[in-house]
Parts: structure tokens; C-alpha cells; sequence
């Protein structure tokens, strides 16, 4: 077992958050942020770049270090199924949409859907958007705000 760096990125344009819209059989209908694994000898920061550009077809510049959480994965299923994703490190990027004009998204998650921009303020709204690891979920509005990055703890999920 291993444990996976993960580049998130919270992008804000105009009161709305680009997100990843997805679905899958365990947790049906939700939101994600864009991002993803990082690879072996490659920089969060570069991490969060090629995501992002592959998942929503945007280029971004990471504008600073803004929360860490980790989620760990106790179903023995998943585990079984999932060795490698099943203790996560999730590095989250505040970034800045370098070229308005995105290209073709060509490489999405397996549960991706597509990539949508939603009101920033329905993320605060409880059961009004589920927002993926949601530990930044339930802290958008404090990330935001800070000026250093934040520790959100440590999730267990099924």
C-alpha cells in the first residue's frame, strides 16, 4: 500500500467555482474539485496544471498553497479493489485560469461527468452541493479567506 499525493485546485471566476461534475454507484451525484495523482517525480504545482488542463481543458497557475487534508479508505472492498487510492493526501491549490478560453478536456476521471462553474455560495448551503473531499467543502468559505494554508484533518471514509 502506498499513500497518494493528490493536486486539487479551487479556481474562482466571477463568484462561481469550477468544479467536476460526477457520479458513480457509491456516492451517486456529486461534485469534485479538479485535480488528481500526482506523478513520480513531477511537482505539486505541476501536478495540479496537467489536471486541471486535462480534466476541464483549462490552463491554470497556481497562486498559492492553500489546505492539506487526507482521506483514508476503511471498506475492505474498496481497499481490495483500490490499493492505491485508498489513503489520500490532498494538496489543494487556490489557482488562476491563465487562458479564458479552455481547450478539450482529454483525460477525465472515470466518475467525471464533465466540468460545470456553480455559485460559490451553494457550496455553503448544507446538502445543496456535495463537494469532494469534503473537508473542503465544509471550509470553502475559511480557505478562501485565509492567507495561510490550513490543516483540515483526517477523514475516514467506507
Amino acid at each position: 500500500m502506498s499513500i497518494r499525493n493528490t493536486a486539487k485546485a479551487i479556481i474562482i471566476k466571477d463568484g462561481k467555482m469550477l468544479v467536476n461534475r460526477c457520479h458513480d454507484k457509491q456516492f451517486g451525484d456529486y461534485f469534485s474539485l479538479p485535480g488528481g495523482g500526482q506523478h513520480q517525480y513531477e511537482t505539486l504545482q505541476d501536478a495540479v496544471v496537467r489536471e486541471c488542463l486535462e480534466e476541464t481543458g483549462y490552463a491554470v497557475t497556481p497562486i498559492r498553497y492553500a489546505a492539506l487534508c487526507e482521506t483514508i479508505f476503511t471498506n475492505a472492498e474498496y481497499r481490495k479493489k483500490h490499493l492505491d487510492h485508498t489513503h489520500r493526501m490532498y494538496h489543494v491549490f487556490i489557482c488562476e485560469i491563465t487562458d479564458a478560453k479552455p481547450v478539450i478536456a482529454t483525460e477525465k476521471d472515470s466518475a467525471q461527468v464533465g466540468s460545470e462553474w456553480i455559485d460559490i455560495n451553494a457550496i455553503t448551503a448544507a446538502d445543496s452541493t456535495r463537494l469532494f473531499p469534503i473537508a473542503v467543502g465544509e471550509n470553502i468559505q475559511a480557505i478562501l479567506a485565509g492567507t495561510s494554508p490550513v490543516f483540515l484533518g483526517s477523514n475516514f471514509a467506507d
